[in-house]
């Protein structure tokens, strides 16, 4: 007797043969359908050769329903359609498309249908490769097509691959019209778009009007014959599931993948915008003209209803004669292109100048002049902060808030305290409400730009209850003085990837790191330390930056020196336990080396001094590198995280035709040793895997830092399949533009909800998976579990904003934009105190951080156009050495100059020599020193900002003059 579950799914397959019938693949399905007897496999199959696809489709699930049925058999039904290129038809049984969705692909069947004759003439073996190539037709469908075409000629192998293509997960009708373009087919293309032929076409954008024809309900086969849509020949008569279409309702709500694929320009000569209805939802407050926050998934088309608001938005300035101008502001160069090439410049450079400006530009004109000039501006905040400084100091052309109409801010969650976002709104919010009194005085306001703010998710800061989730992204509404969050429930269509979390065990033997253990035990006794938390730890890392702060303030050479090295020793037992031995011992090495040049002068007659520590710490690394080279050859001790990486990494690429995955890593260090790894594994090369890595592009002293222009090649390979796995640090995790994938993994490595939402959003192909692999002492795996709970806080605080009244809801952004105006007043009170203490820039000094060698006054300093401290003293240029900075040179980096300046007492180095208009100037880095106020040592200064001096401006021409004097004296002396 058949239990209640499976006349459940007896029932659940009969509700939707009508359409399995088109879309299950027979041929490649069967085999794959092990609880079926051979007998009834081969009825099915002489079905399908004698009345074709939909009567044999009819019969295997006439067969499936029938029994008998064993545990487990419906599963195994499912798993057979999704191996045997039938994917769509398991999607019926298991998650089954909106009707708006079946719709649309219905409407695209129908296209390929009615048109089947007129595309018989492609090339059909070129299409059928890049079909193949992008994953549209399964290896089974490759053979068929090409057996057909080779023994039927290529018309029949035409109709044999549009009718295999159409039984594709959608969208698979956008992709097919790109295969189309890149195989030169532009006659078929412009038949299946409707666009003249002549013109480099894209495939067309998805409209947000919906369609005005009421859908067409389930019709008999006499309505199919004399609804006007005969059987065109023979060939193609099974080119589609049921007569029974559902011809047009509103556009599908897609994900990330979808609105990749579909809402391309149509023509690069006009391109046309046009939106799904859940973003013309969340755009109308904008388009009225209110400042808000679109909250959106990642891959769901934020940008791009940034782009059609733009595009309103000038429009109706244009109509009403007044000037527009907007400004797109991103928190990352990257972005600056990505949104500029792929976003504006389509769909708006015919009506509207757009232009682009980063860190990366090579401006001939200010950037003020760029704004003046053009109407769409995409730059980092940071730039445009810069003008506005320059248009309140009055010291330079600049640009003021009233220059602008409308201001949109990509990923917004980063309007804080601190950030550039914050600084800019704040000056927007600090106008906002001198206008409020402007205009109660009757006088006229200074115009205010229109907001937009983007983000996937605002996020929950510190936040550990529900309440103060939602005050922190009501702090963040009124740092945007957005009058409403939109969103559109985040769950509803989002693509959730499969989730797992790989534990790892301890290994009971750990040689490799037990050595250096013992060294920072030697090292220990020398100087008389008691460390707080455990070896390789983040709290031991904190304890050695204290002790060496607190060592440089009480000039205790022994221990400052100790703790540096301690520091880099519980680096490498924290990068073993991510990394290879031998590349956490590289690190080591290197770093021994680095300090073993500082003692080397470069001018032989000088004599750096080692002092007694020095010479203990360089040789008890050295006595003890020969066992760690040995135990690091030893692949028996190697870590289980990196095993357990192998592990998912392998399981990816093995159980995926075509695999691509982005690898989450924490530091630069670790991304670039970990695709090394990968490159030097022969089982990655023999599956297939072509690795590359994207960091940040920040200067760093020890890693070679990527430039836009690298991580813009990277991603382009990604995206073409040259490279299938990225192995990546935060860089990737938001806002880049990077082509869906079908798995992530984050190693060893998490940081927040927003983090965690980013990163899991870039896999967004079907059947896609998000791995977190636990890393010793990293705590990974407790820490996703928070994420994942303050991701549900922020979801559930974000409607209970939206539950507000707007009364209550203006009321109390009202209260958090006063409070953050209050709170810059009383710190910029605090900071002029500050500078009122400066009167006396020789009460401060500056001693070497390494030997507390008294090096300067604040009186021997001054400042180069506002950032560079430099001391130009002939005094000064007597106690440095100068050498050259080999980590700049290998990187490349273009400086005029690549000296940095050491102690010619200790070699620590001090800063660098930097070119400024002809003259070489010394510039000091303050965290090499120890700096000194009135007797009183400073234990931590990072930054010139943590001294509260003023010091003067360089004075050019009264040290050009000097020097040249100087050359003239030289020359009549010869």
């Amino acid at each position: 007797m058949a239990s209640e579950a499976d006349e459940g799914h007896e029932h659940l397959i009969d509700g939707v043969r009508y359409k399995l019938k088109g879309i299950i693949a027979v041929d490649q399905v069967l085999p794959y359908l092990h609880f079926l007897d051979q007998e009834r496999k081969d009825q099915i199959k002489q079905k399908l050769i004698t009345d074709g696809d939909r009567a044999a489709a009819d019969l295997l699930i006439d067969t499936v329903i029938k029994g008998p049925h064993e545990k487990g058999w419906f599963r195994a039904f499912i798993d057979a359609l999704s191996h045997g290129g039938s994917e769509l038809a398991a999607d019926y049984l298991t998650k089954p498309p909106r009707p708006e969705e079946e719709a649309e692909n219905d409407m695209y069947v129908e296209l390929i249908r009615l048109l089947a004759p007129s595309l018989a003439g492609m090339k059909t073996t070129v299409v059928c490769e890049l079909c193949f190539s992008d994953e549209l037709l399964t290896a089974d469908d490759k053979e068929r097509i090409l057996a057909e075409t080779n023994n039927y000629g290529n018309g029949r192998g035409a109709q044999e691959l549009l009718k295999r293509i159409i039984r594709r997960r959608p969208p698979w009708f956008s992709e097919f019209l790109q295969v189309l373009l890149r195989a030169e087919e532009r006659a078929v293309y412009c038949e299946l778009t409707g666009t003249p032929p002549g013109k480099d076409e894209e495939p067309p954008s998805p409209k947000h009007e919906p369609a005005q024809n009421e859908p067409a309900g389930e019709e008999s086969p006499q309505a199919k014959e004399s609804n006007g849509i005969q059987e065109i020949q023979e060939e193609s008569a099974d080119l589609y599931s049921d007569p029974d279409l559902l011809q047009n309702e509103e556009r599908s709500q897609p994900d990330g993948s979808a609105s990749a694929a579909v809402g391309e320009p149509s023509s690069p000569e006009k391109a046309e915008i046009s939106l799904w209805d859940y973003q013309m939802e969340v755009a109308k407050p904008a388009l009225e003209g209110k400042n808000i926050i679109i909250c959106l998934p990642t891959g769901s088309g934020k940008t791009r209803v940034a782009v059609y608001i733009t595009k309103e938005h000038l429009d109706l300035r244009r109509a009403e004669g007044k000037l527009g101008k907007v400004v797109v502001l991103v928190n990352k160069v990257p972005l600056v292109e990505q949104h500029y090439a792929k976003e504006f410049t389509p769909y708006l450079k015919h009506s509207y100048k757009v232009e682009r400006v980063s860190g990366d530009s090579q401006l001939k004109i200010s950037f003020a002049k760029i704004v003046q000039r053009n109407d769409i501006i995409i730059c980092t905040a940071q730039i445009l902060e810069n003008y506005l400084e320059r248009a309140t100091s009055g010291v330079d052309e600049g640009v003021k808030l009233s220059d602008l109409s409308l201001m949109i801010i990509d990923e917004c969650h980063h309007t804080q305290k601190g950030e550039a976002y914050n600084h800019i709104m704040m000056r927007y919010l600090k106008q906002k409400h001198k206008n409020k009194k402007l205009k109660k005085e009757q006088k006229e306001i200074v115009p205010l730009p229109q907001i937009l703010g983007l983000t996937a998710s605002p996020g929950v800061g510190r936040a550990a209850r529900l309440e103060k989730a939602k005050e922190h992204i009501l702090q963040i509404c009124a740092n945007l003085d957005a009058s409403q969050i939109m969103t559109r429930s985040l769950r509803d269509f989002k693509r959730e990837p499969r989730k797992s979390i790989q534990t790892v065990e301890d290994k009971k033997q750990d040689p490799f790191g037990d050595v250096i253990k013992r060294i920072m035990h030697e090292i220990h006794r020398h100087a008389e330390l008691n460390p707080t938390g455990d070896l390789g730890t983040q709290v031991y890392e904190q304890w050695s930056v204290q002790k060496e702060r607190q060592a440089a303030k009480e000039g205790d050479r022994k221990v400052r020196v100790c703790a540096e090295y301690l520091r880099q020793y519980n680096n490498g037992l924290i990068l073993r336990n991510t990394i290879r031995m031998h590349d956490a011992l590289s690190l080591l090495n290197n770093y021994y080396e680095e300090q073993y040049k500082k003692k080397s002068a470069p001018d032989e007659e000088q004599n750096i001094q080692i002092t007694d520590t020095e010479r203990f710490l360089f040789n008890l690394f050295k006595e003890n590198k020969k066992e760690l080279e040995i135990l690091a050859k030893n692949p028996e001790y190697e870590n289980e995280s990196l095993s357990k990486l192998r592990t998912e990494i392998l399981k990816e690429f093995s159980s995926r035709k075509q695999a691509r995955g982005i690898i989450f890593t924490k530091t630069r260090h670790s991304a670039i040793t970990l695709n090394q790894w990968i490159e030097e594994n022969p089982k990655f090369d023999d599956i297939g895997i072509k690795p590359a890595y994207v960091i940040g592009g920040g200067d760093q002293s020890d890693v070679k830092p990527m430039t836009a222009a690298e991580q813009k090649d990277v991603l382009k390979k990604f995206s073409t399949g040259e490279v299938n796995l990225l192995v990546a640090t935060t860089v990737a995790e938001e806002g880049l533009d990077i082509p869906a994938c079908n798995f992530v993994i984050r190693y060893g490595h998490v940081t927040n909800e927003i983090a965690m939402i980013q990163s899991q959003g870039r896999g967004r192909a079907e059947d896609s998976t998000y791995t977190v692999v636990d890393v010793k002492n990293s705590g990974v795996a407790e820490k996703e579990c928070v994420n994942e709970h303050r991701e549900d806080m922020m979801h559930k605080a974000i409607e209970k904003i939206k539950a507000l009244s707007q009364a209550d809801y203006d009321k109390q952004i009202t209260e958090y934009q006063l409070q953050a105006i209050m709170e810059i007043r009383v710190r910029q009170n605090r900071q002029k105190k500050k500078v009122m203490k400066n009167v006396n820039p020789a009460a401060v000094k500056f001693s070497c951080r390494h030997c507390n060698k008294q090096v300067c006054t604040g009186e021997d300093i001054s400042i180069i156009e506002d950032m560079h401290r430099v001391n130009a003293t002939v005094d000064f240029r007597k106690l440095f050495i100068q050498r050259e900075n080999s980590s700049l040179q290998e990187r490349l980096v273009d400086y005029e100059t690549n000296g940095i300046i050491a102690c010619k007492d200790c070699g620590q180095p001090w800063g660098s020599m930097m070119m400024f208009r002809g003259i070489e100037l010394p510039c000091l880095l303050v965290k090499n020193f120890v700096v000194n106020i009135n007797t009183e040592n400073i234990s931590k200064c990072s930054k010139w900002s943590d001294i509260p001096v003023k010091f003067p401006a360089f004075d050019y021409n009264e040290y050009a003059s000097r020097v040249i004097e100087i050359d003239s004296d030289d020359e009549e002396t010869n």
